[in-house]
C-alpha cells in the first residue's frame, strides 16, 4: 500500500463544489495526497448562484467569491485541482480505484469520495438559460427569500414541486403550480396540504413554452394548453422549476446501494456499499441538499478516509 501511494494519490475527489473542495481541505489537513477533479472552475453550483444568504458566517457573499475562498483555501493544504470530466470510476482487482477523464487520462487511488452534485431536469425552453439566476431557480430554500411579495410559478407536479411551492408561500404573495396533466403524482398528503393553502392556485393542463422577460430578469411565462393547444401568458415575479434531479452517479462502474430516486445510500462514515467509495453532497441520499449540508457531508467523508486508509496500511 505505501509504495504505491507514493506513486499516485491516496484519495481522489470527483467533483469541485463546496463538497469536493472541503473534502479536499480535510484530506490536505490529514497529510493525505489528495486530488480533486473538476469539469469546469472549481466551485460547481456556486458558481451559478448570484447571491448566498444561508451559509454561516456569511450574511452575504456573491457564489463566485465564495467559490473562490474555498478553492484557494483546500490548495493551501495542499489538494490538487485538476479541470477534465471524469467519465469512469471503477474499482479494479487490486482494491484500487481508477478514475478515467475525457482526455484520457487516468488516475489511481484506494480511496475514492465522490461530490459530484446531481442536476435539476431542465425544461429545455427559451428564456430557461437566459434567466437562469434571474427569475429562474431550482431551489426554493435557496433562493426563496430573494422574492418576498412576489408572485411565483412552480413548474411540476410531483412531490418536489408541492413540497417547494407550500415553502415558497412563506415569502410570496401568490405562488401557481403549473402542471401539464390534469391530476398530481404527488403524495397524498402533499396534495391536501396545497390544495388547502389560500396563497396556491393550481393551473391544470399547461406546459410551459417559454419564459420571458427583461434586462432585470424573467417577468412572465408563455403557457401552451396541453388538451387545446391555445397559449396564454401568466405574468410572475419569478418561476421555480421542479421536474425532475438527476444525481450525477453514472460514472460509477458496478453496482452500489441507493434509494427509489438513485441517490447513493451512505453509512454514517459517507461510506457507500463499495468499500472505499465514499460520497458527499448531493449525490447522497438524504433529507435536504444546501451547501451547510454538502461540506457536513465532506467533512466526515475526508476524515472518514483518513481513518480508513490507516488501516489498509496497518493491514499491509
Amino acid at each position: 500500500m505505501t509504495d504505491k501511494a507514493t506513486n499516485g494519490y491516496d484519495v481522489i475527489i470527483v467533483g469541485a463544489g463546496p463538497a469536493g473542495l472541503c473534502a479536499a481541505m480535510y484530506a490536505g489537513r490529514g497529510m493525505l495526497k489528495a486530488l480533486a477533479i473538476e469539469r469546469g472552475a472549481p466551485g460547481g453550483e456556486l458558481l451559478n448562484t448570484d447571491l448566498i444568504e444561508d451559509y454561516i458566517g456569511f450574511e452575504s457573499v456573491k457564489g463566485w467569491e465564495l467559490a473562490q475562498k474555498m478553492a484557494a483555501h483546500a490548495q493551501k493544504f495542499g489538494a490538487e485541482i485538476v479541470t477534465d470530466t471524469v467519465e469512469r470510476i471503477r474499482k479494479a482487482d487490486d482494491g484500487w480505484f481508477e478514475v478515467t477523464t475525457a482526455r484520457d487520462a487516468q488516475f489511481r487511488a484506494p480511496v475514492v469520495i465522490l461530490t459530484a452534485g446531481g442536476t435539476p431536469v431542465k425544461l429545455g425552453v427559451p428564456g430557461e438559460r437566459e434567466y437562469a439566476g434571474k427569475g429562474v431557480s431550482y431551489c426554493a430554500v435557496c433562493d426563496g427569500a430573494f422574492f418576498k411579495g412576489e408572485v411565483l410559478a412552480v413548474v411540476g407536479g410531483g412531490d418536489a414541486a408541492l413540497e417547494e411551492g407550500d415553502f415558497l408561500t412563506r415569502y410570496a404573495s401568490r405562488v401557481y403550480i403549473v402542471h401539464r396533466r390534469d391530476r398530481f403524482r404527488a403524495s397524498k398528503i402533499l396534495q391536501e396540504r396545497a390544495f388547502a393553502n389560500p396563497k396556491i392556485e393550481v393551473i391544470w393542463n399547461k406546459r410551459v413554452v417559454e419564459i420571458e422577460g427583461t434586462e432585470k430578469g424573467a417577468d412572465h411565462l408563455v403557457l401552451e394548453d396541453t388538451v387545446t393547444g391555445d397559449r396564454s401568458t401568466l405574468k410572475v415575479g419569478g418561476v421555480f422549476i421542479f421536474i425532475g434531479f438527476r444525481p450525477n452517479t453514472g460514472v460509477v462502474e458496478g453496482h452500489f446501494e441507493h434509494d427509489a430516486a438513485g441517490y447513493m445510500v451512505t453509512d454514517e462514515r459517507m461510506m457507500t456499499s463499495i468499500p472505499g467509495l465514499f460520497a458527499a453532497g448531493d449525490v447522497r441520499s438524504q433529507l435536504t441538499r444546501q451547501i451547510t449540508t454538502a461540506v457536513g457531508d465532506a467533512t466526515t467523508a475526508a476524515i472518514a478516509a483518513e481513518k480508513y486508509l490507516t488501516a489498509l496500511r496497518e493491514k499491509d
